[in-house]
């Protein structure tokens, strides 16, 4: 016994050791920083490698050891194929390195690893392999196992320029993904009975009783959704501080911000630039008196809130945590208190749903706008009463002044919605205020676009492309002048080609970024569809889907690889619903299951939790480092270097490229461009600089290299001096 003792103490001391030599190692390797002395994204994998080897030290001398094995071998196995993963600040959309370049660059560790995984879940799931084959052959017909592996694989890797490299990506990645996901069964098939007997009660605790539903129970919001809400918005803040720097990273939100500043200032254009080339940002239009920002005005206007109290960078946070409580509601009129709870703790860990609450982008007010919309429409036909007509047509027209095409989207799905289809149709009072309300808020943009285009019917954002970019170059629809140019856009103009890769590249996208799951976060939504299980209010989550991929097709971008399936976003709650029902649906084809036990179903939530664990620990701060920090080469220095020279009233010229050094320096320019302050102008060309230096002869003057220059931060590179002194 004292020997058996001291083993498991020497084993529990052995892994304590190492786990905490391996965080050491992360923090005190140089190789796991750049030349700032910032992490790289490497150094995720010696955390997850400690953290994974405390965890096994805890409970090894337990009954849970052989499931604490299999979960440390998971944690580790997700870590190593993020490491795998060729993503990075850059705009580029990621791709999982083959074998050969792993063996290229030296990083033949992470195949070795991965290998070892590959060898032990293997042997160990051959042994479980008649059960699960004689399980699936019960459950499901050929063709829907067909169908769902098919999925699978189409779903595991987005397109390259190379179409043999994207198949081999393809089997690669779908190979990964499976044995990852076989890894997280022999997690579950590990967990001791008494402990799943536990976790029954803490499930049917937190989520509600699994076998019935939650009749008598109340609909109010609350502690553990209000929680869960209160958890997401300090998540995404804390983000917004360490890894987004609260700083704008797409040049898009640079003009977000500037347009709500020059809006808090009672303005709706400003006085244009003394010298507009050397002011020159995308998304901003001169005309001879006048400089403004062509995007839709919803945004902006939301944003002003931030702009007012200085938190800017706080509003979507916020957002993102009303957001939580809004879904929470819609999703209990919708379907019942188990499937909304479980949507919510699905939401508290979604990777895609966080790093979009910690940017300067309009997609989580379209979100917070669509539910209120969907909200109002659920109370008005359950209290009879218009008031919630009008609140749900009001926000409806506003998703259409955020992004009018997903106004369109929103629009047609909840006005569909009231006269009946999908649900009883509205009063009459209720319809009235609702195409009233709408209306109303939607009619804001004709003055809007007359006093900045002269023509009421003509937006901004289109003339502005068409302008700078070409006819049509932003139109809706197939065409060959579509397009702007890009070297992300796959090919010139838009046809039905181009919109199956931008459809890839956002499917793609989500399955990467909805969960942070080492097996795909869309494994479950093939599952349901594909069961044929698809029941009630799912099928109201699968018309939006259809809508918002219907109308996107034939627009001309993806969106970018910029927070995911950026376009798609209204898909989210459908995608949180469906993957709960599908859940739901493994739950009692499990607990019906005549060789499993009677916590069949808890395997099934133990399984969820372990998946969102490793997400949290791996992908989440990954993502964060990997790509978010310093994303685009946009930096706040800035801010810093304003405030450590003291620079004052002068000029700074910025020198670099437009879209990010100087963008990213523009952040900080006042609406009044001659206000007792910094003044930040793009050093463009000789002639440029000539005319801004005599556009402000009284300033000294900074000369400042930007990131794509120094290879760094911003680099004073010129002391103050007059501006005749500047050559």
């Amino acid at each position: 016994m004292d020997k058996i003792f001291n083993r498991s103490r020497f084993l529990q001391l052995g892994c304590w050791s190492a786990g905490v030599s391996f965080l050491i190692w992360a923090f005190w390797d140089p190789r796991f920083r750049d030349a700032e002395k910032f992490v790289r994204g490497g150094f995720c994998l010696p955390i997850s490698v400690g953290i994974a080897l405390i965890i096994l030290g805890q409970l090894v001398d337990t009954k849970w050891k052989r499931a604490a094995l299999w979960f440390t071998l998971a944690l580790v196995g997700q870590a190593v194929a993020l490491q795998m993963t060729d993503a990075g600040p850059s705009v580029k959309y990621q791709h999982l390195k083959l074998p050969d370049r792993l063996l290229s660059e030296s990083h033949f560790f992470l195949l070795i690893y991965f290998i070892a995984q590959t060898t032990l879940v293997a042997a160990e799931f051959a042994r479980a392999w008649p059960t699960v084959r004689a399980w699936l052959s019960r459950t499901f017909r050929p063709w829907q196992l067909l169908g769902m592996g098919v999925a699978f694989f189409l779903t595991s890797a987005t397109v390259s320029p190379e179409v043999t490299r994207y198949a081999a990506e393809l089997f690669f990645a779908t190979f990964v993904q499976a044995v990852n996901l076989a890894n997280i069964i022999l997690i579950v098939w590990a967990i001791p009975e008494e402990t799943l007997a536990w976790l029954k009660q803490k499930f049917d605790g937190w989520f509600g009783n699994s076998e019935s539903k939650d009749a008598g129970q109340p609909r109010a919001l609350d502690k553990p959704v209000v929680l869960a809400a209160m958890w997401v918005a300090l998540l995404a803040a804390v983000l917004g501080v360490f890894s987004y720097q609260r700083h704008p990273h797409i040049p898009d939100e640079v003009v977000y911000l500037y347009h709500a500043r020059y809006l808090a200032s009672g303005m709706i254009s400003m006085p244009a630039p003394p010298v507009p080339a050397a002011f020159d940002l995308d998304l901003m239009d001169f005309e001879s008196d006048k400089w403004f920002s062509p995007v839709p005005l919803g945004w902006p206007l939301m944003l002003t809130a931030g702009v007012l109290f200085h938190v800017a960078w706080l509003v979507n946070p916020v957002l993102a945590g009303v957001n939580v409580l809004l879904i929470n509601v819609l999703l209990l009129e919708l379907y019942d208190r188990r499937t909304a709870r479980m949507s919510v703790l699905l939401l508290c860990v979604s990777p895609w749903y966080i790093f979009m609450g910690i940017n300067l982008m309009p997609h989580m007010f379209t979100l917070t706008c669509a539910l209120t919309a969907a909200v109002g429409i659920a109370w008005a036909r359950k209290t009879g009463r218009a008031g919630w007509g009008w609140l749900s047509g009001m926000a409806t027209g506003m998703v259409g002044l955020i992004r009018p095409l997903d106004g369109l989207i929103v629009g047609g799905l909840v006005g569909l919605w009231t006269i009946g289809l999908g649900g009883r149709r509205l009063k009459s009072a209720s319809i009235v205020a609702f195409v009233l309300g709408a209306t109303m808020t939607g009619a804001i943009t004709l003055p809007y676009n007359r006093m900045l285009t002269g023509n009421p019917t003509v937006f901004p954002i289109m003339a502005y492309n068409d302008k700078y970019h070409g006819p049509n170059s932003n139109a809706y629809g197939f065409g060959p002048d579509r397009g702007m140019g890009w070297a992300i856009d796959p090919f010139p103009g838009h046809g039905p080609v181009d919109a199956l890769i931008n459809a890839n590249l956002n499917t793609f996208a989500i399955n990467s970024e909805l969960f942070g799951w080492s097996t795909g976060s869309l494994v479950l939504i093939i599952l349901l569809v594909l069961s044929g299980a698809v029941r009630g209010s799912d099928y109201h989550m699968l018309a939006v889907v259809a809508a918002v991929f219907g109308a996107y097709f034939f627009y001309y971008f993806s969106g970018g690889p910029d927070f995911g399936a950026r376009y798609w976003f209204l898909m989210l709650v459908p995608c949180l619903a469906l993957t709960v029902r599908a859940i739901q649906f493994l739950e009692r084809m499990l607990r019906d299951a005549r060789d499993d036990s009677i916590y069949g179903g808890t395997k099934v939530m133990a399984a969820i939790l372990s998946l969102c664990l490793l997400a949290v620990v791996n992908f989440l701060p990954w993502r964060a480092i990997d790509k978010y920090f310093h994303y685009r080469g946009m930096r706040p220095d800035i801010r810093a270097l304003a405030k450590a020279y003291g620079f004052g009233k002068s000029l700074v010229l910025i020198r670099g490229n437009r879209d990010t050094d100087y963008a990213s320096a523009a952040t900080y320019n006042p609406v009044n461009l001659y206000a007792d302050v910094p003044i930040y102008a793009w050093d463009r060309n000789p002639d440029v600089r000539a005319r801004v230096l005599k556009a402000y002869p009284d300033r000294n003057v900074w000369i400042l290299e930007g990131p794509s220059l120094t290879g760094n931060g911003y680099q004073v590179v010129a002391w103050p001096q007059s501006s005749a002194q500047v050559r």
